[in-house]
């Protein structure tokens, strides 16, 4: 009699632990290259073309910015909530983001290569052509939101999930990923990188849909 495997369970995502203080609003001056920004709350500003460069956020909201190409690469977010941000282009590469909720946003184009997200909640929204090549995302979960053609090229995905939330054109290419839970995306859809699916969890349903890529990178024949 053959013994049944035990099937190991999948490791879900650690929610960001953070409780905004009472926020002192932002002067509306120029962000800083490396300023240092704590407790502050930007409230509809439009921070278009900022260079604020290895800057430092802790215990911040930025609500209903606009980020137009604005340069916050190296910069540090920390214990801090965006709210309905919008804007193309913001460049984010290298940052650090450690727990920190994004919720219902708006952008397209972000920048997020070789950035590290520990403790990270994406909510609502939509974000286009999402950068996350080389990053390194921990703790991580997409709810609820629309991604279209993410880019996780190298980048090392661990205790991800994605819950009620469409995926279009994904680029799994040389990712690695343990611990990802696609069960919950409400549609799934791979344009490279099929075999590097090993660590991820999917639904019966979504095994059908993915069957004839898998076939064809195994080089198997369907007729």
């Amino acid at each position: 009699m053959v013994e049944a495997r035990k099937v190991k369970p999948v490791a879900g995502p650690k929610a960001p632990q953070f409780s905004l203080p009472e926020l002192r609003p932002f002067d509306g001056g120029a962000l800083e290259t490396e300023g240092d920004y704590d407790g502050l709350v930007f409230e509809g500003l439009d921070l278009s073309g900022a260079g604020a460069r290895g800057a430092h956020f802790l215990d911040c909201a930025l609500r209903r910015c606009v980020l137009d190409e604005a340069v916050l690469k190296r910069a540090r977010v920390v214990d801090s909530a965006l709210e309905e941000v919008r804007g193309v282009g913001a460049d984010l590469s290298e940052a650090q983001l450690r727990d920190v909720e994004i919720r219902d946003a708006r952008l397209g184009g972000l920048q997020l290569s070789g950035a590290t997200l520990t403790r990270v909640r994406v909510r609502g929204g939509k974000i286009d052509f999402l950068n996350l090549r080389q990053a390194a995302l921990t703790d991580v979960v997409f709810e609820n939101c629309l991604l279209v053609e993410p880019d996780f090229g190298g980048a090392r995905l661990e205790r991800v999930a994605f819950t009620d939330c469409e995926v279009r054109g994904a680029d799994l290419n040389a990712a690695t990923l343990r611990d990802v839970d696609l069960r919950g995306a409400a549609s799934l859809e791979i344009t490279r990188g099929y075999d590097r699916l090993s660590g991820a969890v999917i639904s019966p349903s979504q095994l059908l849909d993915l069957a004839p890529h898998f076939a064809a990178q195994l080089g198997v024949r369907v007729e």
